[in-house]
């Protein structure tokens, strides 16, 4: 099997191809420091496709010609890991160096590009060298969505495949379909929250956070719920903190002015203190997700490691990556600033789910054909497309 490689890898691994936060165990440690743990969801799961023998990190903030020879003779090829990596603010360190030393394939496995709110993308020169380097490596260089190959198709990048995101495929079943229950048989509800956020995210941040704290409340009226944190430093501290830390996590929440202003009412405290959830290990998420009836919300990972594991979910769009994302596997999605009023049971529809289930597939076989047109050994089940041009290729 094959010896690999990865640039970002967002936690330490064990058994094999499991994922959690560096030091987990040392929550003191860093109880205090902003993770997003979906990106650990991302890694976790692109692991789970993959077969290897042996997994190790590649350096990008520094140039070691001796051990980039080393590796050029040792591995088999590197991945980037899924991510939102092509924006106007993204650091490469010193990535563009490295990756000119390197000789093996650099696998670009399901990267995004972030639209600003307004005017369009731009772009600097090491994030563009950078793709086109990976693009000339490989076969194919894998996206999440069409807003994400367009980008890369006016870079002159034309290799481009939609693949989605490893997340959605940590199960390995090409034939997953969600069936919703009767809506009175649905009890417990995650909701996964994002509710630090800036205006290179979202154009109205009073819609953003008003809408947000409603649809918690209201779920809250109807469901047994849990709020599903993925890395905010108060939502972290009230969900695992001593008591100490958890008013230490209020009290910022109430200094912080869009947080008092639009979101922490007195019902969202009491919610806050009692139905909080946040871990360090992807597998307790993954085991979350599974006991829960439906999730919903704004999280782009936490939502689809629901629909990976078979549970109904429904994505709250608020920019291009939210947006791309359920366009890409057609999921059942609402647009926060639509100006509407969200009903549950307008979007608790079979057929709303069934072009999920079917574009699922295609999905998956693109992914799958992804990989083994670049040479990667992998765990996906089906055969590989006939030979000639791949599917959903960006001319």
């Amino acid at each position: 099997m094959a010896r690999i490689l990865v640039i970002s890898p967002s936690g330490e691994v064990y058994d094999h191809d499991n994922v959690r936060w560096y030091d987990h165990s040392q929550l003191a440690s860093h109880i205090n420091h902003y993770h997003n743990i979906g990106d650990a969801f991302v890694f976790d799961s692109s692991l789970k496709l993959l077969n290897f023998e042996q997994l190790d990190a590649l350096p990008i903030s520094h140039v070691d010609p001796a051990a980039i020879d080393r590796l050029n003779a040792e591995y088999d090829y590197v991945f980037l890991r899924g991510s939102n990596y092509v924006h106007a603010e993204m650091d490469w360190e010193r990535t563009v160096d490295v990756l000119r030393r390197l000789k093996i394939p650099v696998i670009a496995f399901g990267i995004g590009a972030q639209a600003p709110v307004s005017g369009k993308l731009e772009l600097s020169q090491d994030t563009k060298t950078v793709l086109r380097l990976i693009a000339d490596s490989t076969a194919s260089l894998g996206v999440r969505g069409t807003y994400s190959a367009e980008v890369l198709n006016e870079l002159g990048i034309k290799n481009v495949r939609i693949i989605g995101c490893p997340t959605a495929f940590r199960a390995n079943n090409p034939n997953l379909a969600i069936r919703l229950p009767a809506l009175d048989q649905v009890k417990t509800v995650g909701v996964t929250m994002r509710r630090e956020v800036s205006r290179d995210y979202a154009q109205d941040i009073q819609r953003y956070l008003t809408f947000h704290r409603d649809l918690v409340k209201t779920m809250a009226g109807r469901f047994d719920v849990t709020l599903m944190a993925q890395g905010e430093v108060e939502e972290k501290k009230l969900a695992l903190g001593t008591p100490e830390q958890k008013e230490e996590a209020i009290a910022a929440l109430r200094e912080n002015g869009w947080a008092n202003e639009w979101f922490l009412d007195e019902e969202m405290e009491r919610l806050y203190r009692s139905r909080m959830f946040y871990s360090d290990v992807v597998a307790e998420y993954e085991q979350l997700v599974r006991g829960l009836d439906l999730v919903l919300g704004y999280r782009l990972h936490g939502n689809l490691m629901a629909l990976a594991n078979g549970t109904p979910s429904i994505y709250f769009t608020y920019d291009s990556r939210t947006v791309e994302f359920a366009e890409t596997f057609k999921i059942p999605s609402f647009d926060v600033f639509s100006g509407q009023e969200f009903r549950l049971e307008e979007y608790w529809e079979q057929a709303r789910f069934d072009r999920f289930n079917a574009n699922y597939t295609q999905v998956y076989g693109a992914m799958r054909d992804f990989l083994v047109e670049n040479r990667v050994d992998n765990k996906m089940l089906g055969q590989p497309a006939a030979t000639g041009e791949p599917e959903r290729k960006v001319a």
